[in-house]
């Protein structure tokens, strides 16, 4: 019994414990014997040798499963210790997002004009005639409402085609000058093509002086410094253009960056690329929101235009397949 007793304690193995169990228990084991022995007692015997059998089953039993719990445990704990995962390791595989392209050439432009003193505002997607077109010198006879082409609601209200309803809801909310702000956000027009979406991104900047302070040298001097800021070192040029609520309008011009100005597909052979469109604000606007003896200037520019541009997209729609191959390259 104490060879049995000290075999079970130098067990080091489930699979040891195992054969030490099946050699006491099995068919032909050590105690299923001592049992079976039982027939062959006799009466006066028999009572007395159950008893140290039932025993020495009860010992051993409880030997064993004691010593079997104690090999599971440290089974368990070794088995854990080869499957543990240090969390703080570095994994190369682990995936990491970034910013949407379109997302990240604004987040650079508002710093840009946040870093020059413009503040940044907002105002509803869903605008009203008066916001969206009248107060910006046009009338609903007006031609130029064809190019801005939009959604309208049945309330007879309309998905704002530029940011510009926020630059006359701003001079409504200050009441008086100066005004300095830029507006980023989404704007919708009814156009699908290479160069166009049905929704897309503007950022309109105002600024507003008593006076007769504000000029177009003021307008030009920031345009060409953002200018410089997003493209490097590039060549501006200010073009001619109408728009009803500036006057003078300007378009702006960049000497192409794919051909660094001497032609190509992109530019069309002209060696510049149009960025931006500018203007002194017309006073017509100033009157619509009953402003007297001021002047300033605006401009607009589209965000997905920049973006294009900086990483070199050729079709505007890609940015808004959301393809995980053409998103993966800003990562």
């Amino acid at each position: 019994m104490q060879e049995i007793k000290a075999k079970i304690e130098a067990a080091t193995s489930l699979d040891e414990i195992e054969k030490i169990r099946l050699e006491l228990f099995g068919k032909k084991g050590v105690i299923t014997e001592l049992f079976a022995q039982l027939k062959s007692v006799s009466a006066e015997q028999k009572k007395e040798f159950a008893k140290e059998a039932n025993q020495k089953r009860d010992i051993f039993s409880e030997l064993i499963g004691a010593k079997k719990s104690a090999l599971e445990a440290i089974a368990q704990k070794e088995a854990m210790k080869k499957e543990a995962i240090d969390v703080t390791l570095f994994n190369e595989n682990v995936a990491s997002g970034a910013l949407h392209p379109v997302m990240e050439t604004m987040d650079k432009i508002i710093d840009y004009f946040v870093s020059q003193n413009f503040s940044v505002e907002s105002g509803p997607l869903i605008e009203d005639d008066f916001h969206n077109f009248e107060a910006l010198n046009l009338p609903k006879y007006h031609p130029a409402r064809d190019m801005q082409d939009t959604f309208y609601l049945n309330s007879g209200e309309l998905l704002r085609t530029h940011t510009s309803g926020v630059q006359i809801r701003t001079m409504e909310k200050f009441k008086t000058p100066p005004v300095r702000m830029i507006a980023p956000g989404a704007v919708f027009r009814r156009d699908m093509d290479l160069t166009h979406t049905p929704m897309f991104h503007q950022v309109e900047g105002l600024v507003v002086e008593k006076g007769a302070n504000v000029s177009f040298a003021n307008l030009k001097y920031i345009l060409e410094d953002f200018l410089h800021y997003m493209f490097g070192d590039v060549k501006v040029r200010f073009r001619p253009s109408f728009f009803p609520f500036t006057e003078p309008s300007t378009e702006v011009d960049i000497s192409c960056i794919f051909c660094g100005g001497s032609g190509c597909r992109v530019c069309k052979q002209t060696g510049w690329l149009e960025v931006l469109g500018s203007g002194v604000v017309d006073p017509n606007v100033f009157k619509a929101v009953k402003w007297s003896d001021v002047s300033g200037y605006a401009f607009g520019l589209g965000v997905e235009r920049f973006a294009m541009l900086l990483h070199r997209i050729p079709d505007l729609r890609s940015l808004f397949e959301g393809d995980i191959r053409l998103l993966e390259q800003f990562k």
